[in-house]
């Protein structure tokens, strides 16, 4: 990435610790704009916060890890 994603204040935990949850997304089931973009892919990954509010789609289960700690944030999967 190549500038930081504001996640907002601490999401759940304890302290400073900020969580955030990937699950993978079909493709299908985005809006029709958000299709487009996916490049002919059928999933994406999702981020989302404690509260359930997605705050990024990615191409794979890698790049939201990834995210997640450039963000200085913890991810944790969810089906």
């Amino acid at each position: 990435m190549d500038h930081k994603f504001d996640f907002g204040p601490a999401m759940g935990g304890s302290g400073d610790e900020r969580i955030v949850y990937v699950r993978p997304v079909a493709v299908s089931d985005l809006p029709a704009d958000i299709q487009k973009q996916a490049g002919g892919l059928t999933q994406l990954y999702a981020l989302h916060d404690a509260n359930g509010e997605r705050l990024a789609l990615v191409k794979d289960r890698w790049m939201a890890f990834h995210l997640a700690r450039e963000n200085e944030a913890v991810a944790f999967s969810v089906h």
